[in-house]
């Protein structure tokens, strides 16, 4: 096929996901047909410049409640680099990954950030097609505009047990709370839910690569699914 083609196009849906490049370096796996709208998936990050990774606990999300939605695509994204130091950078692999759904046929795009990716989903919420930004367990920084948010859902999930503990990455409720409410004071429309006896993975990558499910994973699945559903299109009624 051309090499002028959006990168989707020349990448149909695929059984298997396997790793796509984006113009920036980065990757991404893609599940389901790019239609009309689209799910962009990111990752969380650390404190030293390491390369990026595929995110347990979005890998076992996809999974999870992609097959409910055959009428959205997932876009997983790998970032070229996972920092809290990159995230100018980290944004720009989430806007290329969101170009090129845009370029697939997407109208409408969803940005689904877990830890660091919720500041990055907010930094790329300023592409036109994002609707809306889900964040997970989200890292909002008070240093971070949310002028990207205006016009556009925020929706927060966290897990009420969630803690930063030396050594073990964890994002406090009370942090991303008061994000969400700076939010909500300029104006953003949005939810805010804890999980109960949730923690900050949704899932983890075992020895062997699989991901595997933590407590409370299927709340946070439920949950993600009842957003994903005011997103997704509205199917036609079939009572009649």
């Amino acid at each position: 096929m051309g090499a002028g083609l959006p990168l989707l196009a020349r990448f149909p849906r695929l059984a298997i996901p396997r790793p796509i490049p984006l113009r920036t370096g980065a990757e991404f796996r893609l599940t389901g047909a790019v239609r009309d709208r689209a799910v962009v998936l990111v990752n969380g990050g650390s404190g030293r410049d390491v390369p990026g990774t595929w995110s347990a606990s979005l890998e076992w999300l996809v999974r999870r409640v992609a097959p409910r939605f055959p009428e959205l695509a997932f876009l997983e994204v790998r970032f070229r680099i996972k920092s809290w130091h990159r995230l100018d950078m980290c944004a720009d692999d989430a806007l290329a990954a969101t170009e090129e759904a845009v370029a697939a046929g997407a109208r409408e795009v969803l940005l689904l950030g877990f830890s660091m990716g919720g500041a990055v989903a907010i930094k790329a919420a300023a592409h036109p097609a994002v609707t809306a930004v889900l964040g997970l367990a989200p890292w909002i920084p008070e240093r971070l505009p949310l002028s990207t948010l205006r016009g556009r859902r925020l929706v927060v999930v966290h897990g009420a047990l969630d803690r930063y503990l030396p050594g073990i990455p964890g994002v406090s409720p009370a942090s991303s709370r008061r994000g969400f409410e700076r939010a909500r004071a300029q104006g953003v429309d949005g939810t805010y839910t804890l999980v109960t006896g949730g923690i900050h993975p949704i899932a983890v990558r075992a020895p062997w690569g699989a991901a595997l499910a933590m407590p409370r994973a299927r709340r946070w699945a439920e949950v993600i699914a009842a957003e994903l559903r005011q997103f997704a299109p509205k199917r036609p009624d079939s009572s009649g």
